[in-house]
């Protein structure tokens, strides 16, 4: 009798002894995947933090370049250049022209490259709208023809046309603004796009660059 109830208190004692066994593992489990749950917050927190952080600093820095003069760049004074829609040639002051009566289509200017010649006064149209327009002539060197034209292409209300006669390499255009430079990877072009592409200088934003006329 005394053997039995020995056997029945071992017994109770080794479950017992399990049961307390599977809780501690369980403890353990528990604060494992807490551990790791708060690691894996921890480090989406950081990260959604980090994008938050490089955003607001690229926000910043385009805000910076928008407000910041563009060296070299030439302007003209928006109030004397004209705005109507005329279906006659239009002889412009200045070459590629920044602004003026132009023909009542635009330029489609959706991140277009023209290969040739495009007329001027649907050009200017496209500028009306808020477009860049970026130009070269025989001395642009071929290999920056092409960075230009990608980065054109990627950009909508850009656009891109060859201007023989003109007197820079590389020229930028917006309504009432001009820029020359020698190379494409000259910062101020970054800097001209950040500012005039849909910039504040623009007399209709939000007008389309699109439906308008296409090369020929």
């Amino acid at each position: 009798m005394a053997s039995r109830t020995s056997e029945n208190n071992s017994r109770q004692n080794r479950i017992a002894e399990m049961r307390r066994a599977e809780k501690a593992r369980d403890r353990r489990n528990k604060f494992l995947a807490i551990g790791i749950s708060t690691v894996i917050v921890a480090g989406l927190v950081g990260f959604g933090s980090w994008l938050l952080i490089e955003q607001k600093q690229k926000d910043e820095d385009a805000a910076a370049a928008r407000k910041a003069p563009v060296s070299g760049e030439r302007d003209w004074d928006v109030k004397k250049l004209g705005r109507n829609h005329v279906d006659t040639p239009v002889k412009y002051e200045m070459n590629p022209p920044v602004g003026g009566d132009h023909n009542p289509r635009w330029m489609n200017c959706n991140g277009d490259v023209y290969k040739n010649a495009i007329p001027e006064v649907n050009a200017v149209h496209s500028l009306e709208h808020g477009a860049v327009w970026v130009t070269y002539n025989e001395k642009a060197a071929p290999a920056d023809v092409e960075t230009l034209a990608g980065k054109v292409g990627k950009t909508p209300y850009t656009l891109m046309s060859p201007v023989k006669e003109q007197a820079g390499a590389i020229m930028l255009s917006a309504w009432g603004k001009q820029l020359t430079v020698d190379k494409a990877d000259d910062p101020r072009v970054a800097q001209f796009f950040t500012k005039y592409v849909q910039g504040a200088q623009t007399p209709e934003p939000g007008a389309a660059c699109t439906n308008g006329l296409a090369d020929k």
